[in-house]
């Protein structure tokens, strides 16, 4: 098999890139090591920075999302037990963000690939890439119970943090940057409409908690739990009550509203960047180059961006020959990574209780807090991050 991209991960970054590279005359395959239900129903991100709704819909897959996404306008900061509001508009020029489910986003995209773009094999397990640092790489794959080959001008991991391109890149070549986090979220999906309008990030004495929705009837909650925590040891009662305990204000006239929890998992958290996000003919897309805690929103938004600037650098090669901007690649695309990074790091410490933090510490956090909530260009800085950096 011979292309001209091969595109190794049909999550969101894979299927964007390949949907922008199809528009653009370049051809590709996409690689998915798992079946196309499985990749559908993978649960994940559900906010949509405004570049990402740009370039969903100006890559044709924007109808659904417009049609059953929620524009959200703000955020709510809860702590000390008030309430505090971040308008995003009137702080950025505009911007806000869209409450659309990542799974969402994945149906859209496989049913614009599959009626109109080019090649995407589900259950094509890639084995290693071979001769990255050559004009021609070689993809190694399983599929249909038989190795294949897939030849190519440029191979694009998009196989998150434990696929196989990221081993491409030469070890005495890789550096990596990571934190690991001393504490996990516990997610619930619940049938339950939303109890707010826009999402609620709430600072209380006994940690973080987080409401967010997926749609106008089912409700997505967090709740910061110990590493290591099992969801089996917390009943549904418990979670609401703990719940409850965390989003509660002195005013009084705001409720929770209770329903039937669907499921329940714990995310550990953690922060990972590897550099650089090329070699050779080999590039690095999502979360095969960075990981952020999703405290921010910022991983599916990351990976957009990624793709986003790699298929205007495969578009300008295609036109001109030229291979400037395929090799700025990985520099343009780490300024915004750390930048991202180093905003999902401050939301998350700001916003959780740390182990055997003093009361020194917790009066720091509670500052930043307050900071946010009576400083116009405090809040506009949070606000210019969180709708999205421009590109």
């Amino acid at each position: 098999m011979r292309t001209t991209v091969a595109i190794i991960g049909a999550g969101p970054a894979g299927l964007l890139l390949a949907r922008l590279l199809h528009g653009a005359g370049i051809d590709c395959v996409v690689l998915e090591s798992r079946t196309r239900a499985y990749v559908e129903q993978r649960q994940r991100a559900g906010i949509l920075e405004q570049g990402t709704v740009d370039a969903l819909r100006a890559c044709g897959a924007g109808a659904r999302m417009d049609a059953e996404g929620l524009v959200h306008h703000g955020i709510e900061l809860r702590f000390d037990r008030r309430r505090h509001r971040i308008g995003f508009p009137e702080l950025t020029g505009g911007r806000s963000v869209t409450v659309y489910a990542q799974t969402e986003v994945v149906k859209d995209l496989i049913a614009l690939q599959l009626a109109e773009g080019p090649p995407l094999l589900f259950e094509a397990r890639a084995l290693a890439v071979e001769k990255p640092e050559s004009d021609h790489p070689v993809v190694r794959f399983t599929h249909a119970g038989r190795e294949q080959t897939l030849d190519c001008d440029y191979v694009v991991g998009c196989d998150g943090f434990h696929g196989i391109a990221r081993a491409a890149v030469p070890d005495e070549i890789r550096r990596t940057y990571e934190r690991t986090y001393p504490y996990s979220w516990l997610g619930i999906l619940a049938d339950v409409p939303p109890s707010c309008d826009e999402l609620i990030y709430a600072r209380g004495e006994d940690g973080f908690a987080l409401h967010s929705m997926r749609s106008p009837t089912v409700s997505r909650l967090y709740l910061q739990v110990p590493n290591g925590t099992d969801p089996a040891d917390w009943s549904d009662e418990r979670i609401w009550d703990e719940l409850d305990r965390r989003f509660a204000t002195d005013d009084g006239d705001w409720r929770l509203a209770r329903g039937p929890i669907t499921s329940k998992s714990v995310t550990p958290m953690r922060s990972h960047v590897t550099e650089p996000m090329r070699y050779g003919r080999v590039f690095l897309a999502g979360d095969a180059a960075h990981i952020v805690p999703p405290t921010g929103a910022k991983g599916l938004n990351l990976a957009v961006s990624d793709v986003r600037v790699l298929a205007r650098a495969f578009a300008h090669h295609h036109r001109t020959g030229s291979d400037e901007l395929l090799d700025s690649y990985s520099h343009l695309c780490l300024r915004r990574v750390w930048q991202a990074t180093r905003f999902s790091y401050d939301m998350t410490t700001m916003l959780h209780s740390q182990p055997g933090e003093n009361a020194f510490d917790t009066r720091v956090h509670l500052a930043r807090l307050h900071r946010l909530a009576a400083s116009a260009p405090a809040a506009a800085e949070l606000a210019a991050n969180y709708t999205g950096l421009p590109l």
